[in-house]
């Protein structure tokens, strides 16, 4: 090793050293700060005086080749080592990550350049998803990977690091502060600075560039100073020129280096993570919508080769660190139990990648359960083209949540098989009136070991459901950017499906617990057509449905008239939007009922297998949902959500 120990750190706790050369040929780490070039030349001198000291002579023109081009890119930030791989060299890459693996844990390494479709592949297929490097997503992690990117060459961190491209981005404020330097520190760091900003790495992207990216300015007026051979007092002129220049190419929000300013935090951001970052969602899935892919945490998992399952060796450091959290919820066992029960069940998986979703993405208030309950499966099958999506949600209350309330270990298990029925009674009993939904919902489940509050039945085996449905490529409704509220046509098509989906959302009663209704917060997906126009908008989730099966339904018309009034502001057609709503409400409306006469025996005897509880069990909940739906006067129902839009309210 040529420098410090991976993750050294100063007096002041920042790291010695952010970057790292990795050596194959001739095994070795160089971490001296600088530029990846200054390590490989670094690295070549420090062989050859070697050999010459052995009296074997220098490294031949080919053998320094064979050494460069054997040798792979690092990044170190507080947390991980980021390998930067050359997506024409995988293998050295993955060369590269075994001999870090001997240094620092598995999970301390990720892969960077991941919008490079080969460096995703290379990945996928192994299991490895989950060591992408993960873009932010937050306003914290954001201001913590600018606060991070802070960097130096020679002198101080001046610059702000894009760990993909591997270029240094100036700022005007950065050059400011510098023109108030004394001369020694002033003119080595503008010579620094013209020096990089004419090289380029071996990428072929810039050392040193300007920030923000596509300015005016660019960074070849630097090369015009004459650095060194300048006076200081002309020199300090020279630079005034350039940084008056650069600030008149700067817009004003962009002139201050300032995380609280959301303006130039996005646009720093932008640049660091690199254009072609910001879109890898779309890539690793195709169709994937960004707010959905940006909160998935991959987690470890297995690749298979020659049909056969080999889990992720990070699996095995949690029997030598037992009480390492970050270390116990990297390594989910759920996660490992999902794997097993697709290969169980398919013999000809080629790869498969699980996450989980730390946060629920609806707008409704957050659920309180400290368990993760929704993951995502990426599993290629080799009789398919592509690899397949899917979203799997685990039953909220299962025998571990009653075991928690204290309950003895027959009643809990008897009671979550209970629920798991009912979930599965509404889905029927939602389709059956007509909801959109994915047409495949499988329930699965899988072992656990109990550790929750009820001391006597510790480390009980348990069981968990899940259901599991394909993902769907489209766009939740409370997500649409309100740009697309210019285009009438545009808003004319969500507002059919929008108003088809709030009838069938109204006759099934879907509320919260304390009745306040469910619709339009993230579970209902709009799927677009070629035009770009919304052609289908399907309920993800039928949480809640059947909550509200009493209420009247000309209660809930506040509820209804939101979808409108929360998009109004933004339409150039606002009260045709919501005329069409109306409508299309009244003629889905009137079609499930009408189907609901035609057909009513089917309808009334769909679970007169089960006996009705007036205390509030599915088949009672049925029987009064049907009622509503025939006594609604559809009328006053449509007048009442009416009389709350706020457009009409106006005229």
């Amino acid at each position: 090793m040529i420098g410090d120990p991976i993750f050294a750190r100063d007096v002041t706790g920042r790291l010695k050293s952010k970057v790292g050369t990795i050596f194959l040929r001739t095994p070795g780490l160089v971490t001296k700060p600088g530029i990846h070039m200054m390590q490989r030349i670094e690295w070549i001198k420090h062989l050859n005086e070697g050999r010459v000291a052995a009296g074997t002579g220098h490294l031949t023109n080919a053998e320094v080749d064979e050494e460069m081009r054997q040798s792979v890119d690092l990044l170190f930030d507080d947390q991980h080592v980021l390998i930067r791989p050359d997506p024409n060299a995988m293998d050295l890459a993955f060369e590269a990550d075994d001999v870090l693996q001997t240094m620092v844990s598995k999970r301390k390494i990720r892969f960077l350049n991941i919008q490079d479709a080969r460096v995703r592949s290379a990945l996928c297929v192994r299991g490895e998803n989950w060591r992408m490097s993960r873009l932010p997503c937050s306003p914290e992690e954001i201001n913590r990977l600018i606060t991070g990117s802070r960097t130096a060459i020679g002198g101080l961190p001046i610059y702000f690091y894009n760990h993909s491209i591997g270029t240094r981005f100036l700022t005007l404020a950065t050059l400011m502060w510098l023109s108030g330097q004394p001369d020694d520190i002033f003119r080595s760091h503008l010579a620094e600075i013209a020096k990089y900003s004419a090289k380029r790495n071996r990428f072929g992207h810039p050392e040193v560039d300007i920030f923000p990216p596509g300015c005016r300015f660019k960074r070849q007026a630097f090369e015009a100073l004459n650095v060194e051979g300048l006076e200081i007092g002309a020199l300090r002129a020279a630079f005034d020129k350039l940084l008056e220049a650069f600030a008149h190419s700067v817009p004003q929000e962009l002139r201050q280096d300032d995380v609280g300013n959301i303006e130039w935090r996005n646009m720093m951001c932008s640049a660091l993570i690199s254009q072609a970052n910001a879109v890898v969602y779309d890539e690793v899935v195709p169709g994937m919508s960004p707010e959905f892919y940006m909160q998935i945490e991959w987690l470890p998992g297995a690749r298979i080769e020659k049909g056969e399952l080999i889990f992720d060796t990070i699996f095995e450091e949690p029997d030598t660190s037992p009480d390492d959290p970050e270390l116990q919820s990297l390594c989910d066992m759920r996660a490992k139990g999902i794997i097993l029960n697709y290969v169980r069940q398919c013999a000809n998986i080629e790869f498969i990648n699980v996450g989980r979703i730390a946060r629920s993405l609806s707008i409704r208030s957050q659920d309180t359960n400290k368990r993760t309950n929704v993951y995502v499966v990426q599993v290629k099958e080799s009789d398919k083209a592509q690899a397949d999506f899917h979203v799997l949600r685990f039953q909220k209350w299962c025998v571990y949540e009653h075991l928690d309330e204290g309950k003895p270990l027959l009643q809990a298990i008897m009671e979550a098989v209970d629920y798991t029925d009912y979930i599965l009674d509404r889905r029927l009993g939602c389709r059956q009136l007509g909801m959109n939904m994915p047409a495949r919902c499988a329930a699965q489940r899988l072992r656990e070991t109990y550790n929750g509050t009820n001391k006597e039945y510790q480390g009980t085996r348990v069981w968990v459901i899940y259901f599991e449905r394909d993902y769907i490529r489209g766009i939740a409704t409370d997500k649409i950017h309100h740009r697309r509220y210019v285009e009438p046509e545009f808003n004319r098509s969500l507002a059919r499906l929008l108003g088809s989906a709030a009838a069938v959302n109204m006759i099934v009663g879907r509320a919260h617990y304390d009745k306040r209704v469910m619709f339009d917060d993230g579970d209902e997906v709009v799927v677009m057509g070629d035009e770009g126009l919304p052609k289908d908008l399907i309920v993800s989730d039928h949480t809640g449905t059947f909550n509200d099966y009493q209420t009247p339904l000309e209660a809930s018309a506040a509820a209804y008239a939101e979808p409108v009034n929360r998009r109004g502001e933004h339409m150039v057609n606002a009260a045709e939007f919501a005329e069409v709503y109306l409508d299309s409400i009244r003629e889905r409306f009137g079609k499930i009922r009408d189907e609901y006469f035609l057909r009513r025996r089917a309808f009334d005897n769909l679970f007169k297998h089960q006996q009705v509880d007036p205390q509030g069990n599915f088949a009672f909940r049925w029987k009064c949902v049907l009622k509503r739906m025939e006594q609604t006067d559809l009328d006053v129902l449509i007048a009442a959500i009416r009389r709350h839009i706020a457009v009409f309210s106006a005229r």
